[in-house]
């Protein structure tokens, strides 16, 4: 089991003093939901528990590290549960396994049925039992119908964790049965810490990275550490987050052509946010001043963050990634450009 965060282990330690049956984690992505929510099972499930902290020797402890405690029930989209280890229920296994169905990135119903089934039976050991649910804002509408009543009224010892990046997407009556804690932002020198111990233990591409690099990448994730590493893991530097807003506004797509659909949507959205910020008189988050293109046009900009916000549901459907990379190639250079008489052309290229 990987260490808690020092900001995660003090969370740990307020959440345990909350009182009821359901505990709902609320903050951005990147800030250590699903990592805080598991450290959360695994205490209420320890056998032998020091303080807020589980043991980490004793058999409910290994059974949790090891995914086959009994009574944890871990409600994910199936992707992200085949990414993070946890078994699916072997006859959605076996369909995807045969390619009859591809692995959902919502939850699915059947899985919600199978968890509220779960919470009918006795715990088999004596700690109770738990569901833990992420990405909450997952449940699709009659996934979280599903869940209601015994969210609400479980029955025994049952306790949920429903850790969520998007509390707003939640129905008000799954928000209204738990109580919320919202996920605390470490400061930038234990979250750099962090990154750099964390980095030192991962693929050689990150420990390459330079205290410079990590300084670009904290800067992209708007400070949450998590977020960091995944744009470091995506091959952020320095000298690209320097270079990539120019690059960007004159079409030029070569720097993020490889990059998931949903990170090269993710980019523009945070170039867009920083453009209309400086175009407003305030100061960028995400990009230094000086690496902004120059005088957007804000009425411009206001059309384009719609459009991204539109673009941004269907980021993880199947999309023919080369003619979504040239149509929005050509959107964000017209959206930056100077004249009206700018050439229209866009410069996509692809990586050797």
């Amino acid at each position: 089991m990987t260490a808690l965060a020092p900001w995660l282990q003090r969370q740990l330690a307020a959440v345990l003093t909350l009182r009821g049956h359901a505990v709902l984690l609320d903050g951005p992505a990147g800030l250590g939901q699903y990592e805080l929510a598991l450290a959360l099972a695994r205490r209420w499930l320890c056998e032998q528990p020091r303080g807020p902290q589980a043991c980490g020797s004793c058999a409910g402890c290994h059974a949790v590290d090891t995914r086959t405690h009994a009574d944890l029930f871990v409600l994910l989209p199936d992707a992200l549960a085949l990414e993070l280890g946890w078994p699916l229920d072997p006859g959605t296994a076996e369909r995807i396994e045969r390619k009859e169905i591809k692995p959902s990135r919502q939850i699915r119903v059947e899985a919600t049925r199978a968890a509220v089934a779960f919470t009918q039976v006795t715990h088999a050991r004596g700690q109770g039992k738990v569901v833990l649910i992420h990405p909450a804002e997952r449940l699709n509408v009659e996934s979280a119908n599903t869940l209601l009543k015994t969210l609400e009224e479980p029955p025994g010892r049952v306790r949920f964790i429903l850790a969520t990046e998007a509390a707003h997407l939640l129905l008000p009556t799954i928000r209204s049965r738990c109580q919320t804690h919202a996920m605390a932002w470490p400061t930038e020198a234990e979250g750099q810490a962090w990154l750099m111990q964390t980095a030192g233990e991962g693929s050689t591409s990150t420990r390459a990275l330079t205290e410079a690099d990590w300084a670009a990448c904290w800067q992209a994730a708007g400070g949450r550490p998590q977020e960091a590493l995944a744009w470091a893991r995506l091959g952020v530097t320095a000298r690209l987050w320097a270079d990539l807003p120019r690059q960007l506004a004159q079409g030029d797509w070569s720097a993020i052509v490889d990059w998931p659909i949903p990170r090269q949507l993710q980019v523009l959205m945070l170039l867009c946010h920083d453009a209309m910020a400086v175009a407003t008189g305030a100061p960028p988050r995400y990009f230094a001043a000086e690496a902004l293109p120059p005088d957007p046009v804000a009425r411009r900009l206001s059309g384009y963050w719609r459009a991204l916000q539109q673009a941004w549901r269907t980021a993880e459907h199947p999309l023919q990634a080369g003619l979504w990379a040239e149509a929005w190639a050509e959107r964000t250079r017209a959206v930056f450009a100077r004249t009206s008489g700018q050439p229209a052309t866009a410069a996509i290229h692809s990586r050797a």
